[in-house]
């Protein structure tokens, strides 16, 4: 067992707001949980969000598979959080300690192998969804675009969370410049009101893969920008939610994108403009960030948009692509059409 994963065993059942059945109901218990801003935060796990006969439900990777925490809880009396939205608020984390335990304690019932597995978005209910545009260096030199003076925020809403393995509908009646954009995705443990970026990474609770997925003719259409970020399966993320204290410095990570195979974009976070905490920090100034938010930190060089137009072949239906982020694991996903 991992000296993370060790403490967060030690001390989740400690600090946790949650006890065994005939306490809170889970909507209660979430409730209570946001009032302080998210309960204790789990450490050192890697959670998924499993597809399951329609549903979803909790699961953390272990070293013998991935744990589905439902059904490892049956028959427990065991309040365990039904996804990875109820642990980052700290719901049922006292039950998630004790099922995760058995698990890596030779317990493997409820283990599933990797390879089996289906995933939801990462994260499925967040109350925002910022998304930063214009943050790296060589993409703004790419696009020919004047470097931001401040962060460039606009958003996406939870019709666009897509999981690692789905497929995109692409609305080819509307558009046809489909693009892909590589992201590394922040989402917030804790409460974020007036942060400072010295203290601003102490509120996350952990990182995703991500694709800012975009139809650039409806993104270019107006001076908005929303309508084409925004379409249904536009943000795909996942497969894994990182607890931050197995990534570390967020800006010293690889990320990449390859399209059929090909790698089309290949940088590392360090080229940022504004790091992870200068953009948590500086959203934290203007509206409160609650456990669960979720940023997406913009992409880097290589997008279809930034090539000269005789060299732009849009993306189209039955393309595959695949996002990976060191550390945070490989997101894939394909095109399709919207019925």
């Amino acid at each position: 067992m991992s000296t993370t994963r060790r403490s967060f065993l030690k001390t989740a059942g400690a600090a946790s707001v949650v006890a065994l059945a005939g306490s809170l109901p889970r909507e209660a218990e979430a409730a209570e949980a946001a009032k302080g801003g998210g309960g204790p935060m789990a450490r050192g796990l890697t959670l998924c969000n499993l597809r399951r006969d329609g549903k979803l439900s909790l699961g953390v990777r272990l070293a013998g598979g991935v744990l589905d925490v439902d059904r490892a809880a049956q028959g427990k009396k065991l309040l365990v959080p039904a996804s990875t939205d109820d642990a980052v608020r700290g719901v049922g984390l006292e039950g998630l300690q004790r099922v995760v335990a058995e698990a890596e304690g030779g317990k493997k019932g409820a283990l599933l192998p990797e390879g089996e597995v289906r995933f939801g978005p990462a994260i499925t209910r967040p109350e925002k969804i910022l998304m930063m545009g214009l943050n790296y260096r060589k993409h703004i030199a790419e696009v020919k675009a004047p470097t931001p003076t401040s962060p460039t925020f606009f958003n996406k809403f939870n019709n666009a969370l897509l999981g690692h393995g789905g497929t995109v509908p692409l609305p080819v009646k509307a558009a046809t410049k489909f693009d892909y954009e590589a992201e590394l995705v922040v989402v917030v443990g804790r409460r974020m009101r007036d942060v400072s970026a010295a203290e601003a990474l102490t509120h996350v609770w952990g990182y995703c893969t991500g694709n800012d997925f975009t139809a650039r003719d409806l993104q270019q259409k107006t001076s908005q920008w929303m309508l084409g970020k925004a379409c249904d399966g536009f943000a795909p993320l996942g497969p894994w939610l990182v607890g931050a204290e197995q990534v570390g410095d967020p800006q010293t990570l690889r990320i990449e994108c390859r399209v059929n195979g090909e790698v089309r974009q290949s940088s590392n976070t360090s080229d940022m403009i504004y790091s992870c905490a200068d953009l948590l920090s500086y959203a934290s100034q203007h509206l409160t960030l609650e456990p669960g938010d979720i940023l997406f930190t913009g992409t880097p060089e290589g997008v279809i948009n930034g090539k000269p137009p005789d060299q732009q072949v849009w993306l189209k239906p039955g393309d595959k692509l695949t996002t990976e982020i060191e550390k945070l694991g490989k997101l894939e996903f394909d095109l399709g059409t919207r019925a």
